[in-house]
């Protein structure tokens, strides 16, 4: 038989959003595991931005810093490795893990993140992150007013050029193919001076990830500093839909305010639930799902 160990609450991913929900759980004593593989998906971003008191830093130092701290309430477990599969029993759910443990827990939290799922464009990977970028609030003021291309086409290009526009007037569009503009936004397009380059891309040459310029399949060149590409996402761990929770149109884990998931005991934060994707949106919605588990917690046991 297997041995079990059993918490409180298992939070299910230790970057920003678990180590937030930790720490709130262990400031109510409440006895906490942190399951965690160490993939986060920020790993080669350089600097983090956009987060109070944090501004410039490496995402890896704040999260460093953060694990030091939620490590100071002895009530806070970790264990390093994958949770690989989840089942609902009578005291609540149990986790089994890639090293063969099984843990008990009363309530789970799902901090688990998103992961992009980029075109196959040879430098891009490289890039990601670096120059090639997802927020312009988290980035754009760094490459503002440079060359900066959108990787897309149609309705999302259109939408996120106009959004990209407040930091630059040097904008391109890189539709690696035929434009599906609407004639009004083309002409929207060619009002704003943004040019539309529809040849296939072949590559991205870059230094150390840093884009210098798009090479087309005709070997021609478009030099650039930085891009923004909407990529699509798919969750990383397949858990929470195991479990049966509902996922919004787009593919986000669905939440209430208290960061609760439509299946009991179960609750979700950080990049898996939102849009959103920022270090502060990930603290608050951890730290949000950290209390309401605490709360729940204290009054069923009263």
């Amino acid at each position: 038989m297997k041995t079990q160990k059993q918490f409180d609450a298992i939070i299910i991913g230790g970057s920003y959003s678990g180590l937030a929900a930790g720490m709130a759980l262990g400031r109510a004593l409440c006895k906490v595991l942190i399951i965690d593989s160490g993939k986060p998906c920020n790993a080669q971003t350089p600097h983090s931005h956009n987060f109070l008191t944090r501004d410039g830093e490496t995402p890896a130092d704040i999260a460093k810093l953060g694990r030091e701290q939620v490590e100071k309430y002895s009530s806070v477990n970790f264990w390093n490795g994958a949770a690989i599969k989840a089942t609902k029993v009578d005291i609540g759910f149990e986790i089994d893990v890639s090293t063969g443990e099984v843990f008990l827990a009363k309530k789970l939290i799902f901090a688990t993140g998103i992961r992009d799922m980029l075109p196959d464009i040879e430098g891009l990977s490289e890039c990601w992150g670096i120059s090639v970028l997802h927020c312009p609030f988290c980035h754009g003021y760094e490459v503002r007013n440079e060359k900066t291309g959108i990787i897309g086409n149609g309705e999302q290009a259109y939408e996120l050029v106009s959004l990209i526009s407040n930091w630059t007037n040097a904008l391109y569009i890189f539709t690696n193919g035929p434009a599906i503009f609407t004639k009004e936004q083309s002409e929207k397009l060619t009002a704003r001076n943004i040019k539309i380059f529809e040849k296939p891309i072949l590559k991205l040459e870059h230094t150390n990830g840093y884009i210098q310029n798009i090479v087309f399949s005709d070997n021609s060149k478009a030099p650039l500093t930085a891009a923004y590409i909407r990529a699509p996402f798919r969750q990383v761990s397949s858990l929470p839909e195991f479990l049966g929770c509902a996922l919004t149109e787009e593919g986000y884990i669905k939440v209430d305010a208290s960061q609760a998931t439509n299946i009991p005991g179960v609750f979700a934060s950080g990049d898996n639930v939102t849009r959103t994707r920022t270090v502060a949106n990930a603290v608050s919605t951890g730290t949000t799902a950290g209390m309401t588990v605490s709360r729940q917690l204290i009054t069923e046991q009263f």
